[in-house]
């Protein structure tokens, strides 16, 4: 049986694979393209890595928290404990419409954030459902929970990330993530108050702490730092 012969590329393939190939030596800086960052603000501590890929563009991810932290409040006329907790990984496209160091960002966060609220009912604290009021005790639970979406689109402006230089240098962000937050309820008020408390009262009651915790559609973001470019 005869061998066939090895399949070539068409011409016109191997020229624009030549063409795109060249395109990308001349717009890669030859060193100079890394850069180890670190920065603070919203949200919490930020730590990442951005990649030149030409003068008008560049490419990061970074991974910012808050960490968690606990708050006693009232909302709605419930007395909760607030705990909040703000993880996310960004990835990010720097566009430098100057060729400078000033750049429109636009990508993704990748979003662990929720507010979980607590209630700390204890038989002395009268709390008003709709128009039916009682004096929840210590196995009562209206408890809440708001969260982001997963995955969110991000839109920001900033300064920095494009040195022509090794060495340190100056970052600054500011920028939101937007995504409509959901809330969940969870109580057995229903159950322990039969004839007292209805669906509709549970129902108004859940929309007046919609309305104060979890009308939220953009998340913030905001963060001054330093980079280390090589």
């Amino acid at each position: 049986m005869a061998r066939r012969a090895p399949t070539s590329l068409p011409l016109s393939s191997l020229l624009a694979l030549s063409g795109f190939s060249l395109a990308c030596l001349t717009w890669a800086p030859a060193s100079l393209a890394g850069e180890v960052y670190g920065s603070v603000g919203l949200p919490g501590v930020v730590v990442g890595y951005a990649h030149t890929v030409n003068p008008h563009l560049g490419l990061r991810v970074d991974a910012g928290t808050t960490g968690s932290f606990t708050r006693s409040r009232t909302e709605s006329g419930i007395p909760y404990s607030v705990k909040f907790k703000y993880n996310r990984i960004g990835l990010f496209g720097d566009y430098f419409p100057f060729g400078g160091r000033f750049r429109f960002t636009t990508g993704l966060t990748i979003n662990d954030t929720a507010l979980t609220l607590k209630t700390r009912f204890d038989g002395n604290t009268s709390v008003t459902f709709n128009q039916t009021t009682i004096t929840p005790t210590a196995n009562d639970r209206f408890d809440a929970t708001v969260k982001i979406p997963r995955i969110t689109p991000y839109f920001g402006l900033g300064w920095g990330h494009q040195a022509r230089e090794a060495g340190w240098g100056f970052i600054a962000d500011v920028g939101v993530s937007i995504g409509r937050a959901k809330l969940s309820v969870h109580q057995n008020l229903l159950e322990n108050y039969p004839g007292i408390l209805t669906q509709n009262d549970i129902d108004v009651k859940t929309g007046e702490l919609r309305d104060n915790v979890a009308k939220v559609r953009v998340l913030p973001q905001a963060s001054i730092g330093i980079s280390y470019r090589y």
